[in-house]
């Protein structure tokens, strides 16, 4: 049975297979917009996102809001890939290792049949680790 790990952030989510307790990663999805700071960005009239060269966004009153939505249209995208890799039945059960605000948002992402494949959760940010940290990390996890 494959198990798929799931190491993410708001910018950035890796995608390993463990296979007789090895790890092997798969796939790596970035997304630039979750690494900028609320202030970095600013939107022109039509929505559209740009860097901004001072910090006055600040002061709009949804300090957080822009880069909520980063995050959920992030987790999106990583619950989308969760899904099509159990769709094409690669996928048997699934460990979701995240930030506890992040690891929310990915889980209400999911659809309820990839959710039902998920048999742990670690509320940790490793996504800048190295293989050998996150294998040490998830070895317990089966």
């Amino acid at each position: 049975m494959t198990t798929y790990i799931v190491v993410a952030d708001s910018a950035r989510a890796r995608v390993f297979t463990r296979d007789a307790l090895q790890l092997v990663e798969q796939d790596s999805l970035v997304h630039a917009e979750g690494r900028l700071h609320e202030g970095d960005l600013v939107t022109d009239g039509r929505g559209d996102v740009h860097e901004s060269t001072t910090t006055t966004a600040r002061a709009s009153g949804g300090e957080n809001a822009v880069s909520n939505h980063h995050a959920e249209i992030f987790a999106k995208e990583v619950a989308e890939r969760i899904y099509r890799a159990r769709v094409e039945n690669h996928l048997q059960k699934l460990i979701l290792v995240a930030p506890p605000r992040f690891l929310g948002l990915l889980r209400d992402k999911l659809d309820p049949p990839s959710g039902k494949l998920i048999i742990h959760t670690l509320a940790k940010d490793l996504s800048k680790a190295s293989q050998s940290e996150i294998q040490e990390a998830v070895s317990d996890l089966r």
